[in-house]
C-alpha cells in the first residue's frame, strides 16, 4: 500500500465484517496526541462499527506533564535575568502558582520557541542572561533536545541550559497494562514516535501483554486501516506487532535519534500527571553533561505534585472515562479558562472533544 491510498470504504467494510464476527464490545487505545485530535477532525469515531471504541490515551506529553514540572518552569521564570524557552502549548497549562502565560504577565521573561535551536540562538544572542529551554515531549521531540545540548557543549555556552521534562511512552503503556483499570484489546501505535524509536520497539510489549499493536500514520484511511488490522487480528485470535506506516517507520526507527538520546539523556522515574510516577519514564541529563541541566546548574527540587481540585486529567489520559464524564468539563474548564492539561493541549482529549465531539453519531454511516 506504500504510496498509494486505498479505497477506505472497503476498509470501512472489513472493519465491520471484523467487528461483527468477534460480537462483543471492543475498544481499541491510541497513545498519540496527533491521532486524538485527527481522529476527532475527521469523525472518525462516528465511523466506526457500534461495537468498537476508540480510547484515547497517555500520548499529549502537555497532558502528562506533572503539576510540579510547570511549577519548576515557573519557579526559574520567576528568577532575575533568567530567560524561560518553551514551546507554545506550555503557557497556559496551569501549575500551583498560575501558568508561564501568568507568569509572563508579571514581568518574567518567557519565550515562545518553535525549535530547539531557538534556544541556541537567544543564548548567543544574550550573554548576560541565563537561557532555559522547558523540553518537554515523548521521544518525538527529544532528539532535538539532545543535538541542543551536544550543540551547546561544542560551542561551549556557558549560560544555556535545559530543564528537561521528556517522556517515554513504552513505559506508560506498561504501567496502564499493570494497573488493569481499563480493558483494552489493542493498541494504536504512535506514528511520530515509532519514527524515532522504529516498530521493532512494541516487540516485547505485544508479546508480554498478548496484546495487538498496530503502528498508524495520521491520515483518516491509516488510522482505519490500522483499526481493521487490529479488528481482524482479534476477530482470528491473533497478537501481533504490525507496521501499517511503512513509509515512514522502519523497523529499528532512526538509529541517529536513538544514538543521540542514548548519549545524552538516560532513563529515570518520573511522575505523570493524574498517573503518578511511572519507572523508567523519564528522559533525564547524564551527568557528563551536568553544566547544560537547569536542575543541577540551579539546584531545583521539585515541590508536591497536586492535582487541580475535581480535575479528571488522569482518568481521561488513562481511558478510565470521557471528557463529559468529568464535571468541570465544558462548564468550569473550557479551552477559554483551562483548570485541565486536557483543557489546554491542541492534542488533549479534552480540548478536541470540546471542539469537535458535539453529538455521537451512532448509526450505521455505511
Amino acid at each position: 500500500m506504500e504510496g498509494r491510498r486505498p479505497d477506505t470504504q472497503r476498509l470501512l467494510d472489513r472493519l465491520f465484517v471484523a467487528a461483527k464476527a468477534i460480537g462483543r464490545d471492543i475498544a481499541f487505545m491510541e497513545v498519540c496526541g496527533t491521532h486524538t485530535m485527527s481522529a476527532f477532525r475527521c469523525g472518525l469515531h462516528g465511523l466506526l462499527p457500534p461495537n468498537v471504541r476508540l480510547l484515547s490515551g497517555p500520548g499529549c506529553p502537555v497532558c502528562v506533564t506533572a503539576q510540579a514540572d510547570i511549577d519548576l518552569m515557573i519557579e526559574l521564570a520567576d528568577r532575575p535575568r533568567v530567560t524561560l524557552c518553551t514551546y507554545g502549548d506550555m503557557l497556559r497549562v496551569p501549575g500551583a502558582r498560575g501558568s508561564l502565560e501568568l507568569a509572563r504577565s508579571r514581568g518574567a521573561d518567557v519565550r515562545v520557541v518553535y525549535s530547539a535551536l531557538d534556544a541556541l540562538r537567544l543564548a548567543e544572542a544574550e550573554p548576560d542572561r541565563e537561557v532555559v529551554f522547558a523540553a518537554v515531549g515523548f521521544e518525538t521531540t527529544a532528539p532535538a533536545t539532545a543535538a541542543l545540548v551536544v550543540e551547546a557543549h561544542r560551542r561551549g555556552l556557558p549560560n544555556l541550559t535545559v530543564l528537561a521534562s521528556h517522556k517515554r511512552i513504552l513505559p506508560a503503556m506498561n504501567a496502564l497494562m499493570q494497573a488493569g483499570e481499563v480493558e483494552v484489546d489493542g493498541f494504536l501505535c504512535p506514528g511520530h514516535v515509532s519514527i524515532v524509536i522504529g516498530a521493532e520497539a512494541y516487540r516485547t510489549f505485544t508479546a508480554r501483554y498478548h496484546m495487538p499493536c498496530v503502528v498508524a500514520g495520521f491520515e483518516d484511511w491509516q488510522m482505519i486501516l490500522a483499526l481493521t488490522h487490529l479488528a481482524e487480528q482479534v476477530c482470528d485470535g491473533r497478537t501481533e506487532l504490525e507496521n501499517a506506516y511503512p513509509e515512514a517507520v522502519r523497523p529499528q526507527g532512526n538509529p541517529t535519534a536513538v544514538q543521540l538520546l542514548a548519549e545524552v539523556f538516560e532513563s529515570a522515574d518520573a511522575r505523570w500527571r493524574g498517573l503518578g510516577e511511572i519507572a523508567g519514564s523519564a528522559l533525564v541529563v547524564r551527568r557528563i553533561y551536568a553544566t547544560f541541566d537547569a536542575r543541577a546548574r540551579f539546584g531545583l527540587v521539585a515541590p508536591v505534585d497536586r492535582e487541580p481540585a475535581g480535575c479528571r486529567c488522569g482518568a481521561v489520559i488513562s481511558g478510565s472515562c470521557s471528557p463529559e464524564e468529568c464535571r468541570l468539563f465544558g462548564t468550569a474548564c473550557t479551552p477559554v479558562r483551562p483548570i485541565g492539561p486536557c483543557m489546554v493541549s491542541s492534542e488533549g482529549t479534552c480540548q478536541a472533544w470540546f471542539k469537535y465531539r458535539r453529538r455521537v453519531v451512532t448509526e450505521d454511516v455505511r
